[in-house]
């Protein structure tokens, strides 16, 4: 799958609807750092561990790329906030998002921040979790909606709002009601905002499955080209 905006392609995203076969996440593993393994082994479940493991395999496989480094030898560390950092390098931005049966990755070497989530589109959102983190606004619009819409619009609201706090680097620290957004020709923007904020892009991200992806980039020329595509996992043996 290919989908690009504007001519230039400075916004890669990779999806990866990954296998649950455990003998496929021994494989991945050795592309992690021993650090990665270990924290893997205490995960209690398995869907749990399979996502962490696939998630930092499809982020380091996109980073070996971008720095012509062996996966496990990115140097990848979490800055005081938790969010990773690609040590002594700045200028290349990522974010990564999993959930039960996909992965998301989003590089960028000319963004400001970047981020991106993902939920299932079936997920279902209790009306208090709705006002917990949906503005005023937000909540009038979705209760106009049509019964069939109103789920996805509330799943969309929502990675909207998490992309935005993952590339600020705050999660959920800061209110996510804080952070709201209307629509303009089908396109999701920020609202309330100042002068800085017009740096801001957001964007729903078709991604051929069941799922719900959003990316949030900072970006002070614009918004990049933004290339996405299914993620094939090559280190697969031949039969």
């Amino acid at each position: 799958m290919q989908q690009s905006e504007n001519q230039s392609s400075g916004i890669e995203i990779a999806l990866w609807q990954y296998s649950k076969t455990e003998g496929d996440w021994n494989r991945w593993m050795q592309s992690l750092s021993s650090d990665e393994r270990e924290r893997a082994a205490t995960y209690r479940f398995e869907r749990d561990r399979a996502s962490f493991i696939a998630g930092r395999y499809l982020l380091r496989q996109l980073l070996s790329a971008h720095t012509r480094t062996s996966p496990s030898k990115v140097p990848l560390s979490p800055d005081k906030h938790g969010k990773l950092r690609l040590e002594g390098d700045d200028r290349l931005q990522f974010s990564l998002a999993n959930t039960d049966g996909l992965v998301a990755v989003a590089v960028a070497p000319g963004c400001d921040h970047l981020g991106i989530d993902c939920e299932r589109a079936d997920t279902e959102i209790e009306a208090a979790a709705v006002d917990s983190y949906c503005s005023a606004d937000e909540r009038r619009w979705l209760a106009e909606l049509p019964a069939r819409e109103h789920a996805r619009a509330a799943i969309a609201l929502w990675t909207l709002k998490e992309s935005h706090l993952k590339a600020l680097g705050v999660g959920l620290r800061e209110d996510p009601r804080n952070v709201a957004f209307s629509w303009k020709d089908g396109i999701p923007v920020m609202v309330d905002g100042g002068d800085g904020d017009r740096r801001w892009h957001h964007r729903l991200v078709e991604s051929g499955s069941q799922h719900v992806v959003a990316l949030a980039a900072c970006s002070q020329s614009g918004l990049p080209g933004i290339s996405t595509r299914l993620f094939q996992d090559d280190s697969m043996p031949s039969e």
